[in-house]
């Protein structure tokens, strides 16, 4: 990597040694980065954009067509694209509450491997006949786009919350489908950088699905065991424990991956694992492994950036439309439709997941494998999927909150975590819980008391508009509020359980359960 322009920050040493005067411009550049790119996270929620398409532009930016920062080392994307992929998968585990994804498990499973089979075919067979590729080209570029991002999604949704089951669906989507798509890739770029005869599919198939089975019992075994050990021999520092949890679920990938089993669904089920065994230093762990996950995101996509050619991109722009529309229109809601039959999915919820099937950091990652494999005619993938993650996050983000109200899955007694520095909470054994009062929630109207929360837990704050106050038992709560709940740890499930039944059938949830308490919480919506 060198500087074009920026002669002064980008001169390089006559030595070729990295020294001090390099490493004060490389601080000098990335501090500048992460800066902008903090910064930017305000304006992407005010957009409601995902910031990786700020960090994309970033990118962009600061490479050959813009500030003269030149990079074209596909290998290096690729190792540091996967580093950045495995803390970007322990965030989302250690800040995955099973609780909320426990029923989503197993239809989270079959679309990330039915549904994903269902998503390249469709995409190969279509881009075969339209495109005019080789059925291996066009089986690779749909394995590449197959895969989804959970966290673009979230980050254009946090004004539209979903129910925990749809919101648990997407989340453990995201965590599953990583890991097979990349052995897809990889066994099809491996293909199509062969000159010899066709592979055995069904011995593929039955060692990638060996992968994924050995990948995850690491991941089970290690989370499970290392948890216990942690939770016996905690140190007193926070911040000491936080990476202690971090390097548990990378050492899951580590060791997965040497004996070859699948190291991104060893790392997620770890940090899953890890963050639901009431560890000490919840909130710390939490907010260290999110830290480092913005980190990852913004390093990766920034990255991104800079390998991308703008001189090239627009030879993409129609080819990259096509493969979108196909995998928007026709691929996602076969996937989703064809892999996850039953399981009480309403047809509202499959269209939204439908729609909501955002591409965002993996495809981008994916599409250099090819290139590093050497696959025969794929140079070009790269700068289509490029095109096609920006074009399309740019048309559906911005309509997701629309798609969901419009679908009327909109959660009106939105519950939340607070995060919250927690050592004092650890020693009571509490947690605090936000909650969000939608527009059509029968919590409007009820007053503190009448919620009836478990023993300990209390209602200790109401924000209304500007102003804030402590609530009596006799405060009436109103269309709009968010209240704070402090709860034991181990009241918190029925807490929120018990919030968002009053939410659904009123005041009288709990001691009605028959058509008539359904009457009257519909007479009370009606008013």
């Amino acid at each position: 990597m060198h500087l074009s322009g920026f002669a002064t920050l980008a001169a390089v040493p006559k030595s070729g040694a990295y020294d001090l005067d390099d490493l004060a411009r490389s601080l000098l550049i990335g501090s500048a980065v992460l800066l902008v790119a903090v910064a930017a996270v305000r304006l992407a929620n005010r957009s409601g954009l995902p910031t990786l398409l700020l960090y994309l532009a970033m990118g962009l930016m600061l490479g050959s067509s813009g500030f003269g920062l030149e990079f074209s080392d596909p290998l290096m994307t690729e190792v540091l694209g996967y580093a950045a992929l495995v803390l970007i998968l322990a965030e989302g585990g250690l800040t995955t509450e099973w609780s909320s994804i426990r029923r989503s498990v197993l239809p989270a499973m079959l679309l990330s491997t039915i549904g994903v089979l269902i998503s390249v075919g469709v995409v190969g067979v279509a881009v075969h006949f339209l495109l005019g590729l080789r059925w291996e080209t066009a089986l690779l570029l749909g394995a590449i786009v197959s895969s989804t991002d959970a966290a673009a999604v979230f980050s254009v949704l946090r004004k539209v919350p979903l129910p925990d089951r749809l919101k648990g669906l997407l989340e453990a989507e995201s965590g599953f489908n990583d890991a097979p798509v990349v052995l897809l890739v990889s066994a099809l770029a491996t293909v199509g950088a062969d000159d010899r005869a066709d592979p055995n599919w069904g011995l593929v198939g039955f060692a990638a699905i060996a992968e994924l089975a050995i990948g995850a019992a690491i991941g089970l075994a290690l989370g499970f065991v290392l948890g216990k050990l942690m939770k016996r021999s905690a140190p007193g520092s926070s911040g000491l424990f936080s990476i202690g949890v971090v390097a548990a679920c990378v050492l899951a990938f580590a060791l997965a991956d040497v004996i070859h089993a699948s190291g991104f669904i060893a790392v997620y089920l770890c940090a899953l694992v890890l963050g639901n065994q009431g560890l000490p230093h919840r909130q710390a762990v939490r907010g260290f492994a999110q830290a480092l996950g913005w980190l990852a995101q913004i390093g990766l996509f920034v990255l991104l950036g800079l390998l991308a050619d703008p001189r090239r991109l627009d030879e993409q722009i129609w080819p990259s439309i096509v493969v979108g529309l196909v995998l928007l229109l026709v691929a996602r809601p076969l996937s989703v439709f064809g892999s996850m039959p039953g399981f009480g999915i309403s047809l509202r919820e499959k269209l939204f997941l439908s729609w909501a099937g955002l591409r965002g950091a993996v495809p981008v990652v994916l599409a250099t494998v090819p290139l590093t494999l050497g696959s025969r005619g794929t140079e070009w993938i790269f700068d289509l999927v490029f095109m096609l993650v920006v074009i399309f996050t740019i048309v559906q983000a911005p309509t997701l909150p629309w798609v969901a109200r419009k679908l009327g899955i909109v959660d009106e007694s939105h519950v939340v975590d607070v995060e919250l520095e927690a050592t004092p909470l650890d020693e009571l054994n509490a947690e605090v819980v936000q909650v969000r009062i939608g527009e059509r929630s029968l919590l409007h109207g009820v007053e503190v008391h009448e919620l009836r929360l478990p023993k300990g837990a209390n209602v200790t704050l109401v924000k209304r508009g500007d102003d804030s106050f402590v609530p009596s038992r006799r405060s009436v709560l109103h269309r709009g509020d968010q209240l704070l709940v402090v709860t034991p740890s181990t009241s918190r499930t029925s807490v929120v359980k018990r919030i968002r039944a009053v939410s659904d059938r009123g005041r009288l949830a709990g001691w009605r359960r028959d058509e008539a308490d359904r009457t009257v919480a519909q007479d009370v919506r009606r008013r």
